[in-house]
């Protein structure tokens, strides 16, 4: 151990190959400071035969030795890997993926969607090509050929070049792709809404409170579903008719009008099922989760079924006829936008909000309905 004044030895750090993971290894006189500092480090090994230390290969390790996110194993570049190599790297790509996406705050459904796209990606490239060594081209051929075999949906298709792009750009540090993948048109199709007889019929045939409250708090405020579901008691203010939506998609906040009819439901509903104000609105099955999404659409499904709507609709048609009807009722549209949390595309701001006096002025289209709901 160094004494008091002596400046401790150098690491040599270097990725390696160890038992077919690509792994740090490090290499300095023996400090029993640096071996503490090294055990604290989840995954480490000693090997006695290399007389090394090796830890796994991620990002933060990598910036703890000295390593630059961008480099290879000089035995993985512009060379054949053997299978077991191949793997090792592959994994070594997703973890590195996996803690970029969660330093930049994306959303937990894009870390699913770009972790699931990019394990298919690697294993479909072929266990003998470097993914260092994908050209435009390559990838290109590549999309082509999973398109042809393989037919998704335009938005499945999107969201796999866009994970792709994510692992070239941030994880592996390329500058920003100056080659456009061809990318499939969204079809624009016009939304499905439901007329107010449909609505009123839907919402009486919901016997359950709780899940008649989730139902009419979506069409009232104009809310994905999983707006409706992170709700806290909280986010509804009685006095000042607002529900504020917070960090929804985009990561944008938002306040929406509180129907008088709403207010009326969540209170009788707060008081009945005893929520405070930290609770999720409509708590899930495990004490202080929020209600499942999934859940929420099967509600919605049932529902459908049961007032006899033919229309092919799912919850997000709550969101469509909240705003569609809006507009019947000559509602400026710049307001709705604002609602429902759309980004305006003519400003440089990223979104608006709406003036508390134009929200109290503003009638949630649950007022126009049948009140007996």
């Amino acid at each position: 151990m160094a004494s008091p004044g002596e400046s401790r030895p150098a690491i040599l750090a270097g990725l390696a190959d160890y038992h077919g993971r690509t792994m740090i290894r490090l290499e300095f006189q023996y400090d029993t400071t640096i071996i503490a500092e090294i055990k604290a480090i989840r995954g480490r090994v000693w090997s006695p035969m290399h007389k090394s230390w090796y830890v796994p290969d991620t990002g933060d390790n990598r910036r703890r030795f000295g390593i630059s996110d961008f480099e290879m194993p000089p035995n993985l570049v512009n060379e054949a890997i053997p299978v077991v190599q191949y793997q090792s790297v592959c994994q070594s790509l997703m973890d590195r993926m996996r803690e970029k996406i969660i330093l930049k705050a994306l959303s937990p459904h894009t870390l699913k969607s770009y972790m699931n796209h990019i394990k298919v990606y690697l294993a479909e490239i072929g266990k003998t090509v470097n993914p260092m060594d994908m050209t435009k081209a390559d990838i290109e051929r590549y999309l082509l050929k999973r398109h042809e075999q393989n037919p998704s949906s335009e938005s499945n298709r999107n969201s796999h070049i866009n994970a792709i792009k994510f692992l070239y750009e941030h994880v592996l540090g390329r500058e920003r792709m100056l080659f456009y993948l061809t990318r499939p048109e969204k079809p624009q199709q016009l939304p499905k809404v439901l007329g107010e007889h449909e609505l009123e019929r839907m919402f009486r045939s919901v016997p359950n409170l709780k899940h008649k409250t989730i139902l009419l708090t979506a069409f009232s405020c104009g809310l994905r579903v999983s707006e409706v579901t992170r709700l806290r008691v909280r986010d509804i203010d009685m006095e000042r008719l607002q529900v504020f939506i917070e960090r929804s998609k985009g990561k944008k906040d938002r306040y929406v009008m509180l129907s008088p009819v709403l207010k009326d439901v969540l209170s009788r509903y707060i008081s009945i099922y005893k929520r405070s104000p930290a609770d999720y609105l409509f708590e899930g099955q495990e004490p202080g989760t929020p209600y499942g999404t999934r859940s929420a659409q099967i509600i919605f499904n049932r529902a459908v079924k049961a007032a006899g709507i033919q229309k092919d609709v799912t919850f997000h048609a709550l969101r469509h006829s909240f705003a569609t009807h809006l507009l019947e009722k000559g509602v400026d549209i710049k307001y709705i936008k604002d609602l429902l949390g759309h980004f305006d595309i003519k400003t440089t701001e990223r979104y608006l909000h709406v003036a508390r006096e134009k929200l109290v002025v503003i009638q949630s289209p649950l007022d126009y309905l049948d009140p007996s709901i």
